[in-house]
């Protein structure tokens, strides 16, 4: 990845994307807990700790995004299955501090993570996303990932079934 990857959207705050250092991980980890918060983020009940966090994440494609002088949001992969036949499909997971979200930074974040996991050779990259947290979905369409259909009660949080809709894309570039 080049050093810095300069978003900007059309009226809204410039977003540095960088990758992701181990001393990124306090702000990381608090952004991380603000999206368990709003019950619509993941099916995680608590905030990773640091290893966890670390060994669940590939070591390519970390990115943070930073405004200003903060870290306001992050992304990364995870492997969806060690068979070798899926080296190239990993899972998305972009997250947004409450106080940038809806300014762009999600935005930045994706599209970096996209640019950054083609040039690692990564050909599918999907998300599986609440269908209340209409953002993220139209975020994921908005960068070209398309719906590819729903899973219903995968899992529960607490005492409610919660479905999930999975989308994914296919890279024009890598794995042709």
């Amino acid at each position: 990845m080049r050093p810095s990857i300069n978003e900007r959207a059309e009226g809204r705050s410039t977003v540095l994307l960088r990758p992701f250092a181990p001393e990124d991980w306090p702000a990381v980890k608090e952004i991380y807990r603000q999206g368990i918060e709003t019950g619509n983020a993941t099916f995680q009940p608590r905030v990773k700790e640091w290893e966890e966090w670390d060994s669940s994440t590939l070591k390519v494609c970390r990115l943070v995004a930073i405004v200003g002088a903060r870290v306001a949001g992050w992304a990364a992969l995870s492997a969806v299955s060690t068979r070798e036949a899926y080296r190239g499909v990993a899972e998305v997971s972009v997250y947004v501090a409450a106080a940038a979200r809806g300014s762009g930074v999600g935005t930045g974040l994706l599209n970096g993570l996209v640019e950054q996991s083609e040039r690692e050779g990564f050909w599918t990259l999907q998300a599986v996303i609440f269908p209340e947290n209409t953002a993220s979905i139209a975020l994921h369409q908005r960068r070209g990932f398309r719906i590819v259909g729903r899973r219903e009660k995968l899992g529960k949080m607490g005492d409610r079934w919660r479905d999930v809709v999975l989308m994914e894309r296919r890279s024009t570039i890598a794995g042709l």
